[in-house]
């Protein structure tokens, strides 16, 4: 028994010895009803107090043991590792010249067949596409504006890009030639024979690479009076070229989306096979470096199966009329 359980044990013996004393002196046997009730009573509360104490004194209070549950929360727990589940699409930009020839309509069903990955399309020209990529709005872009791609691929905001295919523009125009553009060799001629003449010429208007592309042209051939002659419509190609036809004039298009359309439209080559007129299209992801929640691992498989020698036959094999439209790989030297 501790020091501390002996005193209290004598001091309970004390308080046994003194209790009657300590009653008679108060007068506590001299009164009636409640409180001869509480001089018997006393005595067993005390009793009970003792036995209480001794009861704590002798064995002291054991070590409360942890509950399992927080003995098992006590070490870290390793949540299981999730297991990197498959895009099921990714979103690209590309100019309504891939989306009228129809070349995307054979591409993405085989990409898919393949991956699993639906590819969904937004059709833009080219400087908007590219916009939508700087801002990480889309995950890849197919696109022709080969200066202004490996322009933004310096500055960072796209990655892994690809000369993945290439066909060349072409000037079209109504049967009858009013300008005599037929036989010239040099576009800037035949830009200049146009507005020297002042001959209806629809430009897109779009920021497209076509339009970059005319831009560029007009700037060589020194034509910077623009007048009524000259139309922006802010079309996409293939609706350019049904106005062009509605109104027998001149525009520069893509080869393929002209071969697409040919047999709808009034309108024929007048021009074409300049080195100025190539057209080199690309491929390339949104850097993730940039924006981190592109996709970029299925994007890289969608460059992969463009690139692989499935995907550039896909672009060799497409031809309407009999036609290419579409050539596979790189058509320029750097």
């Amino acid at each position: 028994m501790s020091p501390l359980c002996t005193a209290v044990h004598n001091e309970l013996n004390k308080e046994r010895g003194l209790r009657k004393m300590r009653f008679f002196k108060q007068g506590v046997k001299k009164e009636h009803g409640k409180g001869a009730t509480l001089y018997f009573l006393f005595p067993v509360i005390c009793l009970m107090l003792a036995f209480l104490i001794l009861s704590g004194c002798a064995q002291a209070p054991a070590p409360i043991a942890p509950h399992p549950q927080e003995e098992a929360s006590a070490e870290p727990v390793e949540k299981p590792v999730e297991e990197a589940v498959a895009d099921k699409y990714i979103i690209m930009a590309t100019t309504t010249s891939t989306y009228d020839s129809g070349l995307l309509d054979v591409l993405l069903p085989a990409f898919m067949e393949k991956y699993g990955i639906e590819v969904q399309v937004i059709f833009k020209g080219t400087g908007q596409a590219l916009e939508l990529g700087q801002r990480g709005d889309v995950d890849i872009l197919l696109v022709h504006d080969r200066a202004s791609e490996l322009r933004l691929v310096e500055e960072g905001y796209f990655s892994d890009r690809h000369d993945v295919m290439y066909n060349d523009f072409v000037m079209v125009g109504p049967a009858a030639d009013p300008a005599g553009v037929k036989g010239m060799a040099k576009v800037t001629d035949a830009f200049s024979a146009i507005a020297g003449g002042g001959y209806t010429f629809l430009s897109r208007g779009d920021d497209s690479g076509t339009y970059r592309r005319e831009l560029k042209i007009w700037e060589k051939a020194g034509v910077s009076d623009f007048r009524d002659w000259y139309l922006s419509v802010g079309q996409g190609m293939g609706d350019t070229l049904r106005m062009t036809s509605e109104m027998q004039g001149y525009t520069l298009t893509d080869r393929g989306t002209y071969l697409s359309l040919k047999d709808k439209l009034d309108l024929e080559i007048v021009l074409q096979g300049d080195p100025v007129l190539f057209n080199q299209y690309g491929v390339m992801a949104v850097n993730p470096q940039k924006h981190a929640h592109v996709k970029y691992a299925s994007t890289q498989k969608f460059i992969d199966f463009m690139m692989s020698p499935e995907g550039q036959d896909i672009i060799a094999s497409f031809r309407i009329g009999g036609e290419s439209l579409f050539f596979p790989g790189k058509g320029i030297k750097d």
